[in-house]
Order: structure tokens, then sequence, then C-alpha cells
């Protein structure tokens, strides 16, 4: 009978010790940004709390990255712009769950029109550099015919940007995106490019993981992507009730300012073949996105 009682006690000991190996906590590294607002609300609403799943939420995509990079988080949502950088340093990184492209929500802001940054002597433009608005600015200066030798980079992230001085004198350009674009148009900044009317860049948002997690992991990334799907049906239904659940994740900005968000935007968590093809050319590999 003793045998037996230390054989179940040892088989119960064991079973568990599996459950808790397999439940391992997954963090996602993650910033504010209107397209990301399903995983605020998942979390919010305890769907990830269920899966052992936390968000940590950073004032830019270079911070989210990094956090990722240096194994803070083992996933992380980026643009294709932050997912060839961690290719590049990580080697094992894939995007597997599609959440959204920008439509609007990514944009241009200045003091001066397009005529006076022509005539302008000295551009002053902020951004954060390795970043997507990386790629924005450059196809922006392209596309207006520019003269980048005007220009004077600086380097910050979207928290820092917030206090730059709106200076009739002083021509500046400015990349963000939603929702940190409001607080810089109620000092005076407007919008001179969007991806809407950028026809060169397609900014694509994605969650990606090591293939090792997706491997062994995939029943509870396949509960996340569900949990994602759901949020998101929610947030389109009744943005209002959304609205005051994950604010806090987003400037605490106001529903009217929410709803102007959310036009900026696309779901694509459930991708047409076409763009699946399309993004084929960004290296994301359909094998690996889950549907």
């Amino acid at each position: 009978m003793y045998k037996i009682f230390l054989l179940l006690l040892f088989s119960f000991i064991l079973f568990t010790g599996c459950s808790q190996e397999n439940e391992k906590e997954i963090t996602i590294s993650t910033n504010q940004w209107i397209g990301y607002a399903p995983l605020f609300y998942a979390y919010e609403k305890g769907y990830l709390d269920k899966l052992n799943i936390k968000i940590i939420n950073n004032v830019s995509l270079a911070e989210a990255a990094e956090l990722y990079r240096v194994g803070k988080a083992n996933m992380v949502t980026t643009t294709q712009h932050e997912y060839n950088m961690l290719k590049h340093e990580t080697q094992d990184i894939i995007p597997i769950i599609l959440l959204d492209r920008s439509n609007g929500g990514d944009m241009v802001l200045s003091n001066k029109s397009i005529q006076e940054l022509h005539s302008a002597d000295k551009i002053y433009v902020y951004l954060e550099v390795d970043s997507i608005n990386q790629e924005i600015i450059r196809d922006f200066i392209k596309h207006n015919g520019l003269d980048i030798k005007k220009m004077t980079f600086i380097n910050q992230d979207q928290q820092q940007i917030q206090d730059v001085k709106f200076k009739k004198n002083r021509a500046t350009l400015i990349v963000t995106y939603t929702p940190y674009n409001i607080h810089l148009e109620k000092k005076g900044f407007f919008e001179v490019a969007s991806t809407k009317n950028i026809d060169a860049i397609i900014v694509i948002d994605a969650l990606c993981t090591t293939s090792e997690l997706l491997k062994h992991d995939k029943k509870r990334l396949l509960a996340l992507k569900r949990s994602i799907d759901k949020s998101i049906d929610v947030i389109m239904k009744d943005p209002k009730a959304s609205h005051q659940i994950i604010k806090k994740y987003i400037s605490n900005m106001s529903y009217r300012e929410y709803l102007t968000s959310l036009d900026s935007i696309k779901w694509i968590n459930k991708p047409s073949k076409e763009l699946l093809n399309y993004i084929s050319d960004l290296d994301y590999k359909e094998e690996y996105i889950i549907q």
C-alpha cells in the first residue's frame, strides 16, 4: 500500500511539473499603437491570464523590439521594419499572427506646406530612427522631391516627440502614428502625408515569436489567436465599451479620437490570399501564419 502511495505521489508530482513547464509564462512586448488594441482588450478581459500570457507596454516600436532582442519578452509586435531588424540580429523570429495594416495611421506632420518646405533653408525632422518611421520619411522625401541635405534628423521616441514645440519660423517634420499624432495636431501641426496616400509603402503589424515557441506551444498560440479575433469583433461591434476598457493603454484618448484612430487602420486578422501573396515578398511565410 505504501509503495502504491509513493507511486501515485510521484506520478502527481511528475504530471504537475510537466503542466507547469507547458504553461510557462509567455510575455508579449508591445507599444501604444491602435492596431494593438485587441491585445490590450484581451489582457484586460482576462483572456490572456487564462493562457498565462502577459503584456509589457512600451512607448515606442524600437523599445518594444529591444525588450524582445535582449530576451525580456518571447513575443513582440512589429512592423516589417522591426521584424527584419530582429531577424538580422536574432536569426530565429517569425510573424505568426497578422493584426492590421496602417490605413492612414502612420503619418508625417508638419508646420509648413510642401511648397514652404521646398523654400525652407533648414528642416528639422523628428522621428524614431530605428523603426518604420525611417522608411516612411525616406518615401516622403522622394515622393515630394525634397532636398535631404537641408534636413537635420533628430532621433527621439514618440513620448519625447510629444514635447516638440510649434514654431512658425522653424520648418519641422514629424513622423508619428496614432495616437501620438493627436496631441501634436492640437499644437498646430498638420498632416502632409500618411500611409493612406503614400502608395509606395505598406505597413503591416504582426505578432512575432520564435519557430521554437510556435512548434512547442502551438495549442496556446492558437488560443491566443482566437482571443485576438474575439477582441477585434467586440472592438468593431461595440467600440464605446472597448474604449472604456483599453483607453489607458492608448494615451487616454477620447472616444471621438478613438473612433478616428480605428478608421486609420484595417484589421487583417483574417488575411486574404492576395495579401498573403503580397507579404511573402516581405518574408512573411504563409505556413507560419496562424489563421
